[in-house]
């Protein structure tokens, strides 16, 4: 290994955000109701648990703010974004194991690294 070499745990990170990226505009803009939130909430779970290194993935699509966006539509359905998700992937690079995690902070979907733990890691 170089210097310039990515260590295990940055190239964890590296496939999380893969992973964010894939999961977010993937699915951005899908039709979703409350009655088809569960559903589609499955599918994307199983969907980006197919990348590699990629152990767990639980999204929650919140159905509270589904709602009050509907509140006074004449839809009955919206479009998918950020807004209405919550999300926590966990990698695992080479005994490296990273959880991120996307929730809604001041307003944007903000996507974050909330641990590292494993190989050549600071967190051990």
């Amino acid at each position: 290994m170089t210097d310039s070499d990515p260590t295990d745990a940055e190239a964890a990170c590296f496939e999380a955000g893969i992973k964010f990226g894939t999961l977010y505009h993937q699915f951005a803009g899908t039709p979703v109701a409350p009655a088809s939130a569960p559903s589609l909430e499955t599918a994307m779970e199983e969907a980006i648990e197919n990348q590699p290194h990629c152990t767990d993935v639980t999204v929650d699509v919140r159905t509270e703010a589904l709602e009050a966006e509907l509140a006074d539509s004449a839809a009955d359905y919206t479009e998918l974004t950020g807004r209405f998700l919550e999300v926590e992937i966990v990698v695992d690079y080479e005994g490296c194991e990273v959880v991120t995690r996307m929730e809604m902070e001041d307003g944007y979907p903000l996507m974050q690294v909330e641990s590292v733990r494993g190989r050549d890691s600071t967190a051990d």
